[in-house]
């Protein structure tokens, strides 16, 4: 056998076959690849990579710690499913009912959730990073707002960056969101965006009566075009707080 056939093999073996690595229950996790139907079943830590869900009913089911990465679950029932720590990493999640469900920890980049019904589920720390298909309905502003934050304290610009698109897809005239995209993307080196941020986050701080942040971002929006000499010791937004210090020093708190 040549070593190309072998990893061929392979290769075949490890995209085709979900093998469960470790489950609470292990009848239970046959009962769901045999039959699709395990409501209110005992999955926790169950492997499930790569199976073949769709439809599958795992309403009330226990999936917590379980790992579903490229799982394809359209249309599945997890009404109620306790999905805490559970990774659905690059899962199919199209038109999926995860009406109540606990996703407290759950990995969910990189997932397709087009048309999924997330009423009720507990997304507050969830990693939802790259999911394609989240309508504006699901999650709210605030809480993308504190997602986006916390990945630019920890320099982490491109996840700040979707998560403010997320904020401002719910709620557009979000100005400090602006402000904290225009802040990820000066450290990622894209002034103009960062500038077009600025400017529009001004313009709605003025509409918003808010004079005194108005103010502080246009001389942002100057000090940006016309920089000082002094060079910036790096984090989230340093060379800005040098310029405007209160203002955009509310971000690193």
């Amino acid at each position: 056998m040549t070593r190309s056939t072998l990893v061929s093999i392979v290769t075949f073996l490890t995209v085709s076959i979900a093998v469960p690595v470790h489950a609470e229950n292990l009848d239970h996790v046959r009962q769901l690849l045999s039959t699709k139907q395990c409501p209110n079943c005992d999955l926790s830590n169950a492997g499930l990579a790569l199976a073949q869900l769709q439809g599958a009913n795992l309403a009330g089911a226990n999936l917590a710690g379980a790992n579903l990465s490229q799982a394809n679950l359209t249309g599945a029932n997890l009404t109620g499913a306790n999905l805490a720590g559970a990774s659905f990493n690059s899962a199919n999640l199209a038109n999926a009912k995860l009406t109540n469900a606990n996703l407290q920890g759950t990995d969910l980049r990189r997932s397709y959730l087009a048309g999924a019904d997330l009423t009720g589920a507990q997304l507050e720390t969830a990693f939802l990073v790259g999911s394609i298909g989240l309508t504006p309905t699901v999650g709210d502003a605030e809480m993308f707002y504190a997602w986006a934050m916390e990945a630019g304290k920890r320099r982490q610009y491109e996840t700040a960056i979707e998560n403010f698109n997320q904020v401002l897809a719910r709620k557009p005239d979000h100005a400090q969101a602006l402000l904290g995209r225009g802040m990820a993307r000066l450290e990622l080196g894209d002034q103009r965006a960062a500038i077009q941020d600025y400017e529009l986050a001004a313009t709605l701080f003025e509409r918003q009566g808010d004079a005194t942040s108005a103010k502080s971002t246009k001389e942002l929006v100057t000090a940006l075009k016309n920089p000082p000499k002094q060079e910036s010791g790096g984090g989230f937004g340093q060379a800005m707080i040098n310029v405007l210090g209160g203002l955009l020093q509310m971000f690193l708190q």
